[in-house]
């Protein structure tokens, strides 16, 4: 059968999204409540329209059509026909050109304009009304891709949950200032990938590159009419299709070429993604895809279904309650392990996955499905455990294998060495993993991300220099970003020349970062606050595509950097800093010593009302491996965590002895006897002596 010139046939309902066949192109979509759906043609550069091809044939809500002829570089789009009554959660509106849901590339950016909108903007029905405009020439268009690519031999790392130290990083951001990578591939997977950028990540000792959102995103309405863009990307428009803006050539094989340069490093790569909502916003915002094919599929809806519900603070929810669109995110999970070869995945706003009719239910059918899928229970899982919605903080809720970004570590570790009041006792439930979230249904104690900053916050840096927030530059009054940082700015807001508080900053961050390392859990580190990169105070900076957020290698600070690679170097040398088994001070049965002995500076063990002393901000955690099943070969620590002034030091005779092997207020010593005395403001570790791993670096 033809029809406008094109051999079409009726096509199968599987794959979703458009297929190479060999002799054309099949297209799959859903739609439960549509009446009618086309497909629409374009030409390369997107600008005609060149055909409407009717998809006359479902299978259940599946609606296909195969097109002969067809070839990689098809671009494409849907028109979706059905009833416009938003009171009843449908808004379909044959005149506004839809993106693929499974669109692997993107042709053409959106242009905002008022043609975007299924309704009229200013008409006294508001969103009930209906426009007529026809929005393609302001639409990104899907494009039809041949996603093969030779991975020679490429090796996923798999590295294990106890050795990961992850590296909260943007594509952008990493390395538009890196003066050896480049020009043309700064700000590019390319770039990321290049010799400069690897030698500095092997040079940390991290072991993972958690990317911000690399799926296709847009630049909101109100951004752009400030003149800024979306930097974060945390407002999805295509979850199998690359962003563009990161792209040099404009292929997904830059994508798939990153990632091999990468694991060849041996370093994993996990995505941040977001499912939790999409770039369509609420009932004021455009129709782009979703909406458009079946809004009241899509979409968790309120108010009859006119309204919609805003668990994520972003104007929408994807319904994942719904089978076709958990099958989309799964799909669009899997695409990215087997097409992209990512090694995991940190899903934002993660709550809303697990939200299910009755509430969050970590046996809700998301957590099901991808714990029994075969590619993707294989792979790292990380969740932000919690939105805004109802019951949305679920810290230690998520079942085994999550891993849980721990926000009680961030909070409870600022505030220690802030010197906030009676949290010495926190310190020490954060050392162990924070055993009272994650020790439950055989859970590891590397269920916790532990991290002291991340990409929504201050940096490192700034959170010793600031005591407020600066996020003006947004052009939101500074109401933006949260206003309870626990920082310190050292005695001066903001930059300074003043010796005596950058000595106490430099310090403090030594601190910080080494309690980050000293701790059980996973590591995560902040790309840039290795070097000391400030964002002039603003602690919201998802706007600022700037040297704002760029990080600033020409003033990198190298003696941090090292500090930082040697902290990674001890963790690595030592086992008993990186544990899969909690530790609760039980008796090992080899040698009859405790796994973990907490202690006074003068060598005593707490008393009960040591624990709820204000003064009491010196506490020394001596660890061994675990009782549960740990190797008692394994040499035996002794970390020192003092927030007050310089104290008298007694050491444990649980050893022969003792050598010191960190001091935060001497970075650049190596090992060293034992010393009589905890510094002020300071973080030890000792090692007992009665091995040396061969590995370490000193």
């Amino acid at each position: 059968m033809r029809a406008n010139g094109h051999a079409v046939a009726p096509g199968r309902p599987w794959p979703m999204g458009a297929t190479l066949t060999g002799d054309g192109v099949n297209f799959a979509v859903f739609s439960a409540h549509a009446e009618m759906i086309e497909l629409c043609l374009f030409s390369p550069d997107g600008r005609r329209e060149m055909a409407r091809l009717p998809m006359r044939d479902r299978d259940g809500d599946i609606w296909h059509i195969h097109v002969g002829g067809l070839t990689a570089g098809t671009v494409y789009g849907f028109r979706a026909f059905g009833p416009y009554e938003p009171e009843r959660g449908h808004r379909f509106n044959p005149h506004k050109l839809l993106l693929d849901p499974y669109a692997r590339a993107l042709e053409g950016r959106l242009k905002w304009s008022d043609a975007l909108m299924g309704y009229k903007i200013g008409s006294p029905k508001a969103d009930l009304s209906y426009d007529t405009r026809d929005s393609a020439f302001a639409a990104p268009k899907s494009v039809v891709t041949d996603p093969s690519y030779g991975w020679d031999g490429d090796a996923a790392p798999r590295t294990h949950r106890p050795e990961t130290v992850i590296y909260e990083a943007h594509v952008r951001g990493l390395t538009m200032r890196h003066p050896r990578v480049p020009q043309g591939l700064r700000g590019t997977y390319l770039g990321l990938a290049s010799d400069a950028v690897i030698e500095h990540l092997l040079g940390l000792g991290v072991t993972a590159v958690e990317l911000l959102p690399v799926q296709a995103f847009l630049d909101e309405r109100m951004l752009v009419a400030r003149g800024l863009r979306n930097y974060w990307g945390y407002n999805t428009l295509a979850f199998f299709a690359p962003e563009p803006r990161y792209m040099a050539k404009g292929g997904l094989w830059e994508f798939q070429t990153m990632v091999r340069r990468l694991h060849t490093a041996g370093l994993e790569v996990i995505l941040d993604v977001v499912f939790n909502h999409t770039g369509e916003g609420d009932e004021w915002g455009p129709t782009l895809s979703f909406r458009g094919l079946d809004n009241a599929s899509y979409y968790r809806l309120a108010d009859g279904g006119r309204r919609y519900v805003n668990d994520t603070g972003t104007g929408n929810t994807l319904n994942l309650t719904h089978p076709m669109v958990l099958r989309m995110v799964m799909d669009a999970l899997r695409y990215w392990v087997e097409v992209g070869h990512v090694d995991g995945f940190r899903f934002d706003l993660a709550t809303v996955l697990g939200r299910e009719a009755h509430g969050f239910d970590p046996q809700g059918g998301f957590f099901d499905v991808i714990r029994q899928d075969p590619v993707l229970s294989r792979v790292k899982l990380i969740a932000e455990p919690w939105d805004i919605g109802p019951g949305g903080y679920q810290l230690g809720a998520y079942p085994h294998p999550f891993l849980e970004w721990n926000d009680r570590f961030r909070d409870g570790v600022r505030r220690f060495w802030k010197g906030d009041a009676g949290m010495t006792r926190d310190l020490a439930a954060r050392l162990l993993g924070s055993a009272e979230k994650f020790d439950h249904s055989g859970r590891a104690a590397t269920s916790s991300v532990n991290y002291l900053t991340s990409h929504d916050g201050f940096t490192l840096e700034d959170l010793v220099s600031y005591t407020v927030k600066r996020n003006w530059a947004n052009g939101e009054e500074n109401r933006d970003g949260h206003s309870e940082n626990h920082s310190d700015n050292l005695g001066v807001e903001g930059p300074t020349t003043d010796t005596a508080v950058l000595a106490a900053r430099a310090l403090r961050k030594r601190n910080l970062l080494a309690t980050l390392f000293l701790s059980q859990g996973v590591p995560m580190l902040l790309a840039g606050d290795e070097m000391g990169q400030s964002q002039a105070g603003n602690n919201n900076a998802y706007a600022q595509d700037n040297e704002v957020s760029w990080l600033d290698w020409d003033h990198a600070d190298t003696g941090l950097m090292a500090f930082v690679h040697r902290l990674a170097g001890l963790r690595k040398a030592h086992p008993v800093l990186r544990q899969r088994r909690f530790l609760h001070a039980r008796e090992r049965p080899a040698d009859g010593l405790r796994d973990v002995i907490w202690r006074r500076p003068d060598g005593t063990e707490p008393s009960a009302q040591d624990w709820h002393d204000p003064a009491f901000r010196c506490l020394c955690a001596e660890l061994r491996m675990s009782a549960e099943g740990g190797d008692p070969s394994q040499d035996a620590v002794l970390a020192v965590f003092n927030c007050g002034p310089a104290v008298t030091l007694v050491l444990p005779d649980s050893a022969p002895g003792w050598e010191l092997i960190l001091d935060t207020t001497r970075p650049d010593m190596g090992h060293g006897p034992a010393p009589h005395e905890a510094p002020a403001q300071s973080v030890l570790l000792l090692r007992a002596t009665f091995a040396r791993p061969k590995d370490e670096h000193p």
